[in-house]
């Protein structure tokens, strides 16, 4: 049986191609919001640090009425290290939006999706964005998609998908390139894309009079209910109050009956009596659910297959904050509170992995993750709660596979300006990389496509952007495990820290800076192991950064030229990660992060 009256979809893309803007605007032209309602731009990025950096790192649900039609939208990350969060959406619904910029075209995290979305057989909208680029090349970009869908095996069926071309920031959407291209000065509305929708998405199937199955695909909070199971409805009906069963792996854990039921209206949850099949639903009253788990009906449980999403390719440490710095600036400090802010974490992300460190001392925890921005993301948000930590470098999880050591690959795409094609080249062959694409559409870039092994792009970000001038843009997909590549060189500078614990001083630091690269101020605290700076040399020096001018009643302190420092490289928390040797650790605090030795002693 079919609902009629709903359509289940989600939107995905490359990071930056314009979903959020699309859904804000999608959300306008529903009648959602009064016309001079006071909204601000990329309304679902509600999060402090999806605004900040630009980018969407939680999926969030939101629905719109187009008629007698309710259609449920997901809005998902475009960033590669959060696919986790695309792999379980897609589960809760019946078709995707994929977009595409219409200058870039398809990018990693475009293929990653489009690759999960025809697996699972969800029929495919594509939409062309940002027609309104001067650089726009649309007909190329279409190309590019039908090559993209043969390389990843789509059938006849799935190539025969319809495409239109939009704006997302001016709210409009057109059928043809032609209409596009002229009617940009028109009254824009996005009626073609709600029309293609409701043609294309096939309603939910779901028989409301079967034993009801819903599997639980992300987990909210509320302060007054706990913990809520956010998922479909796949057949039968849920009443608040109704006895039920949660199903983990197939057995029966928890039987307790529903607080409530919410489903989504605009951007809120709204409390309704009863759910039917094919309803994206929020549960609340299973305080033991977890993604992937079943709730069912108590007379006949029956378990859905459970959420399955790739494992993680790197690991880092998380240990309490042992430097003579610690308590100082944090609120939060103990192994015990670090183990459980963790483990919380990994309920709702499930393609994180924590556990205990086997060789630490049990204050130490190995944190698995996508990526380095995975981990970045996961470390603000816990400093910024008040956690003070340590972490250790980065490290890739590798596998042994016929008794051979076997290594994460990524696909690194990368677009140039084409004088820097070289040096990129010349530094990711010697990190192991391999060239399988080169391409140039005669704008004066170049896009690279190179295999690339995880631990080659360990560090490689900061050094790519310095060898490009700032004008480079790099993504990366992972593409499974190949045999081991071999030894890497990490990085060739050596550091420069301190001997001793006070306060850096201009005169020191002045003294200093022939001698690299420096990371402190002037009046910063310092102790024996931090890295005060970046040695011009492979290897390590041990400096003096509090060493103050001596003062005689001949010399006198004003009598000398003033000194000028070069402004101190402040390294981002992203860098700071991809900076660490193997002997380096980062100590991480609500207001500071600072590079110091794992040894502190010399």
């Amino acid at each position: 049986m079919r609902r009629e009256n709903i359509r289940n979809v989600a939107i995905i893309a490359h990071v930056d191609h314009g979903k959020t803007t699309l859904v804000d605007a999608m959300l306008w032209q529903s009648g959602l919001f009064r016309e001079n309602q006071a909204v601000r731009e990329r309304v679902m990025d509600n999060l402090d640090l999806e605004r900040e950096k630009g980018i969407t790192i939680m999926a969030k649900n939101t629905s719109i009425n187009f008629g007698p039609i309710k259609i449920n939208i997901v809005d998902t990350p475009g960033h590669a290290d959060f696919g986790g969060e695309v792999e379980r959406t897609l589960t809760m619904v019946e078709g995707v939006l994929l977009l595409v910029d219409a200058s870039e075209g398809p990018l990693p995290q475009t293929r990653f999706v489009l690759q999960k979305a025809l697996e699972k057989r969800l029929p495919i909208i594509t939409v062309i964005n940002k027609i309104d680029r001067p650089d726009r090349r649309p007909g190329e970009v279409l190309d590019d998609l039908y090559s993209l869908f043969i390389d990843l095996d789509a059938d006849d069926s799935q190539l025969e998908f319809p495409v239109l071309y939009s704006n997302a920031k001016q709210g409009a959407a057109w059928l043809s390139l032609e209409e596009a291209i002229s009617e940009q000065e028109i009254k824009p509305n996005l009626l073609p894309l709600f029309e293609t929708i409701i043609k294309s998405v096939p309603p939910p199937n779901g028989d409301p009079e079967a034993p009801a199955q819903f599997l639980a695909t992300n987990l909210e909070w509320s302060d007054y209910l706990g913990r809520l199971c956010v998922g479909p409805l796949r057949q039968g009906t849920l009443k608040s109050g109704q006895e039920v069963v949660l199903l983990k792996n197939g057995q029966i854990t928890l039987k307790a009956p529903l607080k409530a039921i919410f489903t989504y209206e605009g951007l809120n949850r709204q409390e309704t009596d009863q759910a039917q099949a094919g309803d994206i639903v929020v549960l609340a009253g299973l305080p033991e659910a977890f993604i992937g788990d079943t709730v069912a009906d108590p007379l006949n449980p029956q378990a859905l297959p459970p959420v399955v999403v790739d494992e993680p390719t790197l690991t880092m440490e998380f240990s309490v904050n042992s430097s003579p710095l610690a308590g100082r600036e944090g609120s939060i400090l103990t192994s015990r509170q670090i183990k459980a802010r963790l483990e919380k974490e990994a309920l709702f992300n499930v393609s994180l992995r924590v556990s205990v460190d086997p060789h630490g001392s049990g204050d130490t925890f190995q944190v698995g993750a996508r990526g380095e921005l995975q981990l970045a993301v996961l470390v603000e948000t816990m400093r910024r709660e008040g956690f003070e930590l340590t972490l250790g470098p980065p490290r890739i999880i590798v596998r042994e596979v016929d008794g051979k050591t076997h290594e994460p690959l990524e696909l690194a795409v990368i677009d140039v300006p084409e004088e820097f094609v070289g040096v990129v080249t010349e530094k990711l062959s010697s990190r192991k990389g391999r060239v399988v694409k080169l391409a140039n559409h005669g704008s004066g870039r170049a896009r690279l496509e190179i295999e690339v092994p995880t631990r080659g792009l360990i560090g490689y970000r900061g050094q790519f952007m310095t060898d490009t001038r700032g004008e480079g843009i790099i993504n990366t997909l992972a593409m499974g495990y190949v045999p081991w590549r071999g030894d890497i060189k990490g990085r060739s500078n050596g550091s420069l820290i301190a001997d001793r614990q006070g306060q850096a001083v201009t005169y020191a630091l002045f003294h200093l800076q022939p001698r690299g690269e420096i990371f402190s101020s002037p009046g910063e605290p310092v102790y024996p192991g931090l890295i005060i700076g970046e040695n011009s040399r492979p290897e390590d020096m041990w400096v003096n950064p509090c060493k103050e001018k001596k003062l005689t009643n001949i010399r006198a302190s004003g009598s000398d030229e003033a000194l000028r420092l070069t402004p101190p490289r402040r390294l981002s928390l992203e860098e700071a990660i991809e900076y660490l040797k193997e002997d380096e650790v980062l100590e991480v605090t609500p207001k500071s992060t600072r590079l110091r030795k794992k040894n502190l002693q010399r």
